[in-house]
């Protein structure tokens, strides 16, 4: 039996209040910034409310841009992360799932040696990997273009992970019936496997998504053409504008424009996500 406890009540909820605040402050700000003109922000105290200048601040962030970004509409570097997060999630999503389907399911030689050799590659930071792919897709012709901004980075040790362990929890019975009903291997695949894991992917799509919406070096390495500037490397140029300073209520309008995109993933597939995590449908 639950006691009820009016004071530890008032405490937790108090706690978590003050979390969401202490979280939500800046978003708050940055929102307030971003309606105001550059004159209001310089000026102290910073205003808590919003101004009259939204409309126009936004209108040229979406349509004009900032010559400190390159000059590219931010809506064009949106497109541009968005093409690029997707490219990466669903390049992941089918690399890893098929990948940790062979593993589990097909007996061949080297099996776990192959899977070990993926694992492995968790222990290795970033910064190894880099100069030796820059170096192949440098050769291959591929800068500048949305192939370099995504096929070099599909590859998932984790996501492989994830899928063979859920696999490996999949009940015999299925694999003997599905041998009785004589279904294929690909039969399998789409018509059993595919189903069971949808919450798995829609947890690991979410992940992902904001993985590859986050990018800013690889990006930034691989780019010099400004039409394939994404969202992260124009806020980044607009911060660094060299010796003007920084228009800091239009850096705040593209920093909630950038975060628009991942919110709408994460509410629109918040339910799967979860189930993804506490649950599974076997």
């Amino acid at each position: 039996m639950v006691e009820n406890r009016p004071l530890l009540t008032f405490l937790t909820h108090f706690a978590l209040i003050m979390g969401v605040v202490f979280l939500c402050f800046p978003v708050w700000m940055a929102l307030v910034a971003s309606t105001h003109g550059p004159d209001a922000l310089a000026r102290s105290p910073i205003p808590m409310w919003f101004g009259d200048q939204g409309w126009q601040n936004y209108s040229q962030l979406l349509a004009a841009g900032l010559p400190e970004a390159g000059g590219v509409p931010l809506g064009r570097m949106m497109w541009n992360s968005l093409i690029m997060a997707l490219g990466i999630t669903f390049g992941k999503i089918a690399v890893s799932i098929l990948a940790a389907y062979a593993v589990v399911y097909f007996r061949f030689p080297f099996r776990m040696g192959f899977f070990w050799m993926i694992f492995i590659t968790l222990m290795l930071p970033v910064e190894v990997r880099i100069l030796p792919t820059f170096d192949v897709v440098t050769k291959l012709g591929l800068l500048n273009t949305y192939t370099v901004l995504i096929i070099p980075l599909i590859a998932s040790a984790t996501a492989t992970l994830l899928f063979r362990q859920f696999f490996l929890t999949i009940p015999d019975e299925l694999v003997e019936a599905a041998r009785i009903d004589r279904a294929g291997p690909m039969r399998f695949f789409w018509d059993i496997l595919m189903p069971l894991s949808r919450t798995n992917i829609a947890a690991l799509f979410i992940i992902l998504f904001i993985y590859g919406w986050n990018q800013y070096l690889w990006p930034f390495l691989v780019t010099s053409d400004e039409s394939l500037y994404t969202v992260v490397m124009g806020i980044q140029r607009m911060v660094n504008s060299g010796e003007a300073l920084p228009v800091w209520h239009l850096i705040m309008g593209t920093a909630i424009l950038a975060m628009v995109p991942p919110v709408l993933v994460v509410i629109a597939m918040q339910k799967l996500f979860v189930k993804g995590l506490v649950e599974s449908e076997k």
